[in-house]
């Protein structure tokens, strides 16, 4: 192995010239000819090092010659170290060794490698060689004791990653009104329009002025593959899109909304990057007060679940049509008309809440959201919505834990055989994202007090001693990741 870079223990400017140095190796000298014969005889006992080329021209000028370099544990003429089957052929064919001088730079080491060789060795352990990539933005998450060392970390990131052109630092928690990280860029350019591509769709983007997480791919895969075409979903915190975009491109009825009126802007924009028409409309409110706005504007619309078109499985190519069975005329086939909805009122299938510091608070828009509708929503089991509410829990119990918290904002109780806790990620080491999804239930659909209703278990908890102490106000519930 090409030794570690030398240590450069103190350096706040990268110089890249410290890093030059120079390694023996032990080489064969060979004619041109032999040279796949060699490296296929040779194998493992070849140098096998990246960036580093192990056939190089002779160093006797001759044209027609070439050094086949040795991995660098043999370092003696008696071959110590090598395979006997390379012993044997060198011996076998004649031939010469000869030592050669490899040069390596700053080129030729990682980014984890030039870090732990420039900062203090009491902080190396941990190097912060790591980053989120958006678009072109390498997003990094720094450390207070590697601050003093930012523009530096930087610099070799961006080196390091010929697909990056900007590299950014985190300086504060999440914005909790409209979730972006206030940020410094360390170094490249000063551009923070980043496009993305993600679920087939593309995203432009203020990465400085929105919130957007490229670790929760899979998650908005995984709830954009439970929609139905034909299903109607509704996105209370929508950001720029990353649930709402493939949702409509899969052919569903979106409603989305954000506070955030620069993710509102994006929104706009990538719904025409991404071609789509009719079936995404786009808001800009409070989250509550869009949960109500978006069932009415759905139900003014008079949009109804379309009606699936069955496909008809095709035959092979060139295959003659079934010939019928007697020759008597076929009877007349009475003209199909579409079957008129069960109901009239349609609400949406789905609603969607990717906003996991606060988006449980939110579930309180939702008690007697449908009040006055029991008639026209006569199987609640069925038409009434579900719920995906992304939320973070310390709980050794989360699924209790969540469940219980939802049931206190909501006032009233979950149908347990709806309830299903997935957990999305681990955000810190006792902090765990995970998503609650539930039916609606009728008892909250359609309760006559639109204000939540809190039960008074809900409102203390029993210490071990037996004294009541206070619910966790949402002022200590988590609020950034």
């Amino acid at each position: 192995m090409i030794p570690p870079p030398a240590i450069q223990r103190g350096l706040l400017t990268l110089d890249r010239s410290l890093f030059k140095t120079s390694v023996s190796a032990m080489a064969l000298r060979i004619p041109a000819s032999m040279t796949m014969e060699c490296k296929k005889t040779l194998g493992t006992d070849m140098l096998l090092e990246p960036k580093i080329r192990n056939v190089i021209d002779s160093d006797d000028g001759e044209k027609s010659k070439r050094l086949v370099l040795l991995n660098l544990d043999i370092q003696t003429e008696d071959l110590e170290g090598a395979s006997e089957k390379t012993r044997e052929f060198i011996k076998e064919k004649g031939i010469d060794l000869t030592k050669a001088e490899i040069s390596v730079g700053y080129d030729h080491w990682t980014a984890d490698e030039i870090l732990r060789a420039i900062l203090p060795e009491e902080i190396i352990d941990e190097a912060p060689s790591s980053f989120t990539t958006v678009g072109h933005i390498a997003h990094m998450n720094l450390k207070d004791e590697y601050l003093p060392f930012k523009g530096l970390i930087g610099q070799v990131i961006l080196d390091k990653n010929p697909n990056l052109k900007t590299v950014v630092n985190k300086t504060d928690s999440i914005d909790t009104t409209f979730r972006f990280f206030k940020m410094e860029v360390l170094a490249g350019e000063d551009n923070m329009i980043a496009e993305v591509k993600e679920s087939g769709c593309r995203f432009k983007f203020d990465f400085s002025q929105v919130y957007w997480n490229s670790r929760l791919h899979t998650e908005h895969d995984r709830l954009v593959k439970m929609f139905k075409p034909t299903d109607a979903v509704c996105d209370v915190m929508a950001g720029v899109g990353p649930f709402a975009m493939p949702a409509s491109k899969k052919g569903c009825m979106v409603y989305a909304n954000d506070l955030n009126p620069t993710s509102y802007k994006s929104m706009l924009e990538n719904k025409g990057l991404n071609k789509i028409k009719d079936n995404l409309l786009i808001y800009n409110l409070d989250g509550r007060e869009f949960i109500r706005k978006a069932v009415e504007d759905l139900e003014k619309s008079g949009y109804q679940t379309p009606v699936a078109v069955p496909t008809v499985p095709k035959g092979k190519k060139g295959a003659a049509a079934p010939k019928p069975e007697t020759s008597a005329a076929p009877a007349p086939v009475a003209p199909v008309t579409p079957t008129a909805p069960a109901h009239k009122f349609k609400t949406f299938d789905h609603f969607v809440m990717n906003l996991p510091a606060t988006a449980i608070e939110f579930l309180d828009a939702f008690r007697g959201l449908f009040k006055g509708r029991e008639e026209q929503i006569p199987e609640p089991k069925v038409q009434l919505p579900m719920i995906h509410c992304h939320c973070f829990s310390k709980s050794d119990k989360p699924e209790d834990d969540v469940r219980e918290r939802v049931e206190a904002v909501m006032g009233g109780k979950l149908e347990l055989d709806s309830v299903k806790l997935h957990w999305v990620r681990k955000v810190a080491p006792n902090k765990d994202m995970y998503c609650i999804s539930f039916r609606l239930p009728a008892e909250i659909a359609f309760a006559s007090d639109v204000k939540r209703k809190l039960e008074s278990e809900t409102d203390t908890s029993i210490t071990a001693g037996g004294a009541p102490e206070p619910a966790e106000s949402a002022e200590k519930r988590p609020k950034t990741e």
